[in-house]
């Protein structure tokens, strides 16, 4: 073919694919007819939704790198789909898009809804086991009294006459270079295609509200701190029955006195005793599966890890659990009774360990119950 699809795009003949979308997406914005009046760059769009068609498609690219040609390219570049349904899936039509209403041509669609974002908060069990938990949200919901249209009752929205219902009005201004024709939306209607002569009273022909709204969050099993779930349709409704926007829930867990996240394990600081450690002990916790005993083994050191399996965080999607990492932690006393600091020092004298000097007091009381 005369054309090179890779120059066409900007990319190299090693370019992934991602890169040739990217490149694709750049260039398509510049020569899109909506926003580059220059009436070249129609028939460059076109060029570069050949290249983008062939070069995006494993196949295709293939054949156009063995024989520079593209037979399906040839007989239909545009898949059937045409030019608008390329753009489209990349930016998206419709008034909500960004080049304003609908197609050329084609009657202007009212605009969808915003999505939201808000907080959820839950506990770690709930996090680890999974939950259905109700979350209320303040959002934009079609006014059910003239069912969205924004219209009174009983009456209706009238196609704006400004721009037969396109939403778009082209306008033609003379430049150095001649005349050039520029689309934007229609000022009567905003873009909408249709005006309304008798507001409904309750939306003010908006053709929504703002209410507070319930919906049950399904958190899965597993889902971490700042994990962001996205709930379909459950966002902002568009205005006159435009599409519903998307909810954006990020998780927010609480902290748990008993354990620290770490991955899909749970850590847990078992505080013990000088004694305790040099004895060993058995101590019971209280994990969120039931008590579970920790057996700790004479001469256990502070820092010694014990696991107990399959007691942590499961993976999302799977039964696959973490598990409890169980750090032993010596808790040493501050304060002593006069038995328990003589007990201490006999046994410091027995392992000939050096220690400091008793305070006054405790030598006045330890002659005192000698004499006596």
């Amino acid at each position: 073919m005369a054309d090179d699809y890779y120059a066409l795009l900007g990319v190299s003949r090693n370019a992934s694919t991602d890169e040739i979308k990217r490149a694709y997406r750049r260039k398509a914005r510049e020569l899109h007819p909506d926003t580059n009046p220059d009436p070249e760059a129609a028939n460059r769009f076109k060029d570069l939704a050949r290249a983008y068609e062939t070069l995006s498609d494993p196949d295709r690219r293939r054949r156009y790198d063995t024989f520079g040609t593209d037979d399906r390219v040839a007989s239909d570049p545009f898949g059937g789909g045409g030019l608008g349904d390329i753009f489209d899936a990349f930016f998206g039509g419709g008034a909500g898009g960004p080049f304003g209403g609908g197609r050329a041509g084609g009657p202007a669609r009212p605009p969808p809804g915003a999505d939201l974002e808000t907080t959820l908060e839950i506990d770690l069990e709930q996090a680890i086991f999974g939950a259905e938990v109700e979350l209320e949200v303040r959002t934009a919901v079609a006014c059910e009294t003239c069912e969205a249209t924004g219209a009174a009752p009983g009456t209706s929205p009238e196609r704006c006459q400004d721009c037969d219902g396109r939403g778009q009005v082209q306008r033609v201004r003379q430049s150095i270079l001649g005349q050039m024709v520029t689309a934007g939306p229609c000022p009567r209607c905003r873009g909408l295609g249709q005006v309304i002569l008798e507001p409904c009273p309750e939306c003010r022909g908006e053709g929504r509200q703002v209410e507070e709204r319930s919906y049950m969050v399904d958190v899965p099993a597993g889902v971490d701190d700042g994990s962001t779930l996205r709930l379909s349709g459950r966002g902002a409704v568009g205005p006159r029955g435009g599409a519903t926007g998307d909810l954006y829930v990020r998780v927010s867990v609480r902290p748990d006195p008993r354990f620290e996240r770490r991955g899909i394990d749970l850590v847990h600081r078992l505080r013990l005793s000088p004694i305790q450690l040099a004895l060993g002990t058995t101590a019971e916790l209280e994990t969120f599966d039931g008590p579970e005993d920790v057996r700790v083994p004479r001469g256990t050191q502070p820092g010694e890890v014990f696991r107990l399996r399959g007691r942590g965080v499961p993976q999302v999607g799977s039964r696959s659990r973490g598990d409890i990492l169980v750090e032993v932690d010596a808790a040493i006393p501050t304060e002593l009774g006069d038995e328990e600091e003589e007990l201490m020092r006999r046994l410091a004298e027995l392992r000939e360990e050096p220690v400091a000097d008793p305070p006054a007091g405790f030598r006045d009381r330890l002659r005192g119950a000698f004499k006596s």
